[in-house]
């Protein structure tokens, strides 16, 4: 049995100001297979690191300019079609610089937590990752009847 597998390594980052509002991006539905608010991020580029990766992708997609982004936890799945395992590194920060350029700004927790904000599929289970200290680790897997199934850790 093989120990190895085609990976693709991708972050996405809690982008939160002093007043507790969160920098999000809309999706467009004609431009990605998943649309509607994400937090910013993307991929990891060969030999980059992962701190490297997500101060990067935030710059590109937000113009902002993050420092100290704090890995809160991980966002992992594989698909039985491609037979790829994705991994997302899911990070917090409230320190940057920088003029917002691409992003919609003001999304509250009171806005997300009251379903105010059309989120993209799978989004609200990264929330307790970045809002709950015991939560480090979400999992998709889906079971012998091909139901997806959600894991918490």
């Amino acid at each position: 049995m093989s120990r190895s597998q085609e990976v693709i390594l991708t972050n996405m980052c809690l982008i939160e100001d002093e007043a507790g509002r969160f920098v999000m991006q809309i999706r467009d539905p004609k431009r990605y297979d998943w649309a509607g608010a994400v937090f910013p991020g993307g991929h990891i580029e060969d030999g980059e690191s992962l701190h490297a990766a997500v101060v990067r992708e935030v710059c590109e997609e937000t113009g902002l300019s993050i420092s100290n982004p704090k890995l809160m936890g991980i966002k992992h799945f594989y698909t039985r079609k491609d037979n790829i395992r994705y991994l997302v590194f899911l990070y917090r920060a409230n320190r940057f610089t920088g003029e917002l350029t691409s992003s919609e700004e003001g999304v509250t927790k009171a806005e997300l937590d009251a379903g105010l904000i059309d989120l993209a599929d799978g989004m609200e289970d990264t929330f307790p990752i970045f809002f709950e200290e015991k939560v480090s680790e979400l999992f998709y897997e889906r079971d012998t009847a091909d139901i997806l199934q959600t894991f918490f850790f």
